[in-house]
């Protein structure tokens, strides 16, 4: 649909843009990024004919653009700019049915249904038909942003080339307009190219993106191909980290100052643990980078406080995640800064230990109920509804910790929990084989991400080796309380 050869121009006889090629096929849409002064606005310019070319070609639909005229041009592609001027005072509907313009014929032309059709669609989709009688220099900038965007939809062209789309508007009215761009690019086969600040949202809504520095592509390709850190380091000078969007298979960046927030150094010990027949809590002088499967803020966070609370046997809720936050405010603790677990076993029976090693120490909690002890290679063919009891277990390390190692801290501590299970001939009561675990446990391991930095935590690396004797030696105790509560023979 649109071919770009070897396109170099700019200002003056000093080209800004040199040697750019590539295409845009039908119903893609491509993102172009790059930092200030990088030439992004001068080739979309370039490619509009804004500005004329020094070198190179531009082709639609095979043919160069030079062939078509002013007004063929128009209807071929639609162009939003990143300025725009109004030097007379037009309503909302006025302006956005300038882009009706390419579609008039004759001296005398008419205004007619398919006109009116494609200007209240447009008006719709960039949702500013509530301003249609408005005078456009009443709106602020983003209601303005949303008003020519319209007009460049209204155009109805198969190829829209947008500069900065999103600028001025509000993260909601971002989201809505790259909404519509997407949808009109797979319903409609619209060929799109865009200029874009904001790496991320590229990321979300372009199928290929090219990354100019210093007037020349510095990369180009998918998303997850272009989003790496070392491109976006070296080419915007900033460091970043990438991961993946917890939606879809687009990778995001996130930025990392150099200018860090002074944190005063600070070490969890067993003094922060609070113990009672209600629950085991942790409150920490500063936050812990988390990894937990818990029922309030569970996945990976920063928090400060830490809940494993008791609940009845026979607990059931039909919205347990709400029914945990209102307990946790209820209890004084922060809901948006505190993980909150459940189990039915005793809290005051909880094991907490402190394991020292040569990098620092680890803290292990940990709460054992095995009445619903299950052998995960034999839970196939269960059909027992799940209860609560759980064996919870908490590591806390006095180190910094990379995210492989909060993963590898798991792994250790589940095969170190499923030794002690293996030594205390703990059996699943339905198939009375040797039981893995029980049917609701839950698994929780923070660092304070100060002190030694430690890369790994498999159960050999001085980290995972303390993970492991620790969880083990923790849940045993924890097992045996549990029996001794309930007059099992130990």
């Amino acid at each position: 649909m649109l071919q770009v050869y070897n396109l170099t121009g700019g200002y003056g006889k000093k080209p800004v843009v040199k040697s750019i090629t590539f295409d845009v096929k039908k119903g893609e849409v491509l993102g172009i990024l790059g930092p200030n002064g990088s030439g992004k606005s001068t080739l979309l310019k370039l490619i509009s004919g804004i500005l004329p070319n020094q070198e190179g070609s531009v082709m639609i639909d095979g043919q160069h653009v030079t062939v078509y005229s002013q007004k063929e041009f128009a209807r071929k592609v639609a162009v939003l700019p990143q300025l725009h001027a109004h030097a007379f005072s037009h309503s909302v509907h006025e302006t956005v049915s300038l882009g009706r313009y390419p579609h008039q014929s004759g001296l005398f032309s008419s205004w007619s249904v398919e006109d009116e059709r494609a200007v209240n669609e447009a008006m719709q989709h960039t949702a500013i038909t509530r301003y249609t009688d408005t005078p456009i220099e009443l709106l602020s900038g983003g209601e303005q942003q949303r008003v020519f965007v319209a007009q460049a939809l209204a155009q109805e062209a198969p190829i829209l080339l947008l500069d900065e789309p999103t600028n001025h508007l509000d993260i909601a009215h971002q989201q809505q307009l790259m909404d519509t761009i997407r949808r009109q690019a797979v319903d409609k086969g619209l060929t799109v190219v865009s200029v874009f600040h904001d790496i991320n949202l590229a990321s979300l809504y372009c199928d290929r993106l090219l990354v100019m520095e210093k007037g020349q592509i510095a990369a180009m390709g998918t998303p997850q191909e272009v989003v790496k850190e070392r491109i976006v380091e070296h080419v915007y000078q900033a460091r970043v980290k990438t991961q993946a969007h917890p939606e879809l298979p687009k990778p995001q960046i996130t930025l990392l100052p150099d200018i860090k927030e002074e944190i005063i150094p600070f070490t969890v010990g067993i003094d922060d643990f609070t113990v009672s027949s209600d629950y085991v809590s942790l409150r920490t002088a500063g936050p812990l980078k988390t990894m937990s499967s818990a029922v309030h803020n569970a996945g990976t966070g920063w928090y400060r406080a830490f809940v494993n609370r008791h609940v009845d046997t026979n607990y059931h809720c039909d919205d347990v995640k709400t029914e945990m936050a209102s307990y946790l405010e209820q209890q004084g603790f922060h809901v948006a800064d505190t993980v909150g677990m459940m189990t039915a076993v005793t809290t005051e029976h909880v094991e907490i230990e402190t394991y020292e090693g040569d990098f620092g120490s680890v803290l292990i909690a940990v709460t054992a109920g095995v009445g619903n002890a299950v052998d995960v290679s034999e839970a196939l063919h269960r059909d027992r509804e799940q209860r609560i009891g759980t064996i919870n277990t908490w590591i806390i390390v006095n180190g910094t910790l990379p995210d492989e190692a909060f993963i590898q801290a798991m792994i250790t501590a589940t095969e170190a929990k499923t030794k002690a299970l293996q030594v205390e001939s703990i059996k699943d009561p339905l198939t009375g084989t040797i039981a893995t675990g029980t049917s609701t446990d839950s698994l929780l391991v923070a660092a304070t991400q100060q002190g030694q930095f430690l890369p790994y935590a498999g159960p050999i690396t001085p980290l995972g080796k303390l993970i492991g004797h620790g969880v083990f030696d923790c849940t045993i105790r924890a097992i045996r309380a549990y029996k001794t509560a309930k007059g099992w023979t130990i």
